[in-house]
């Protein structure tokens, strides 16, 4: 009797190893997409797909919030809360608007919709504690900082910080602002600086190293930070090019500046998104006109660059654009040509490979749950 239960016994664990075994394996064989568009043009706001980790494909197209201009997005830490804002300049008199969504099984719900205190806001992120949300206002040329309460919900009256009043000779245009340890580094296309600000008791101050500059003209738009946080890569939207600041004790310098077009290019492109690879090899970069994803090789040691390529976006105006949490695949959104391209990526070599590709209005955000 007692070899026949421990055999029963032995059976059901089996069992319920296989089961998991199996649940874990589904998990892992999809991946939930959420994708921010302009809504000027057919889209209704921030959709849902499924991605196939085996196919490399987008199924399963769904609404998951009706909302006007949801051009950028992003998830608190713990994937509860998502937060999106709206392009615009009329939600108040010339200002947009950013709302909070609580996520309930990959459904949006929404909590609340508030001032950004600026016009057309096009980036959002979340501190790594999901404490602290920043919006950046391009028309605005400012940033609004808010603190999140427990359920994710953003407490109103957020501190405001103006570009404008930095320099009157130019018009400053906020395109993206990320915390980093204990400081809030905003780029700011229209000054051609890279500002940072230090919390001081709860409050954001200009920190000690007040700015990093770009050649002039060249209007930085996103960055990226190497995984030991040395080095600060730039992407330049006005003259296509890449800027590498290097970080000596609490400081970082420039180093060096590389283009993102290839020198033969005709016509006029801009540079939109950046992303290092998640082993932290390869760095990747969107050009808007010559319609390519450029890519890096990065020197271990010096974070230099050496051009691999560039690799057709198989569409028109490719704006931002992800790398799954596996690190096999790069999307990328087209806005003119209105499609999501996949595109295999080579771990060992940093190129791409045609996948597949969705139809959707005016993607601009993609986001993996």
């Amino acid at each position: 009797m007692k070899y026949k239960a421990i055999v029963v016994v032995l059976m059901t664990i089996t069992t319920l190893c296989i089961i998991n075994s199996c649940k874990v394996e589904e998990v892992k064989n999809e991946e939930v997409l959420f994708v921010g568009t302009y809504t000027d043009g057919g889209s209704e706001g921030i959709y849902r797909f499924n991605f196939n980790l085996a196919t490399g494909e987008l199924e399963n197209k769904v609404v998951a919030a009706k909302i006007k201009n949801p051009s950028y997005i992003a998830f608190s830490p713990n994937r509860n809360s998502l937060y999106a804002v709206s392009e615009v300049d009329d939600f108040k008199k010339n200002v947009g608007s950013i709302t909070t969504f609580s996520v309930k099984h990959t459904a949006l719900v929404e909590v609340n919709e508030q001032s950004t205190y600026g016009a057309n806001p096009c980036f959002v992120g979340t501190s790594e504690n999901g404490k602290l949300v920043v919006v950046a206002n391009y028309t605005g040329g400012n940033v609004a900082i808010y603190n999140a309460l427990e359920d994710g919900n953003l407490k109103p009256s957020p501190q405001v910080i103006n570009h404008k009043s930095i320099d009157t000779s130019k018009t400053a245009h906020a395109h993206m602002a990320s915390f980093l340890n204990d400081e809030l580094i905003v780029s700011d296309l229209g000054l051609d600086r890279i500002k940072k600000y230090s919390d001081v008791s709860g409050k954001f101050v200009v920190s000690d190293q007040k700015e990093l500059v770009v050649a002039e003209g060249a209007g930085p738009r996103h960055f990226v930070t190497s995984a030991n946080g040395e080095f600060l890569y730039v992407i330049n939207e006005l003259n296509s090019t890449i800027t590498i600041f290097q970080k000596e004790e609490e400081k970082y310098y420039g180093i060096e500046t590389y283009d993102t077009v290839a020198s033969d290019f005709e016509g006029e492109s801009y540079c939109a998104d950046l992303h290092l690879s998640p082993d932290g090899k390869y760095l990747y970069g969107t050009n808007r006109g010559e319609n390519t994803v450029v890519i890096f090789k990065i020197d271990d040691t010096t974070g230099k660059l050496r051009l691999v390529g560039r690799e057709s976006v198989k569409g028109d105006w490719p704006r931002n654009f992800t790398i799954d949490p596996t690190g096999k695949y790069v999307l990328v959104a087209n806005q003119r040509s209105n499609n999501i391209v996949v595109f295999n990526r080579d771990a060992e070599n940093g190129t791409l490979s045609f996948v597949s590709q969705v139809d959707l209005p005016s993607p601009v955000c993609l986001k993996f749950y």
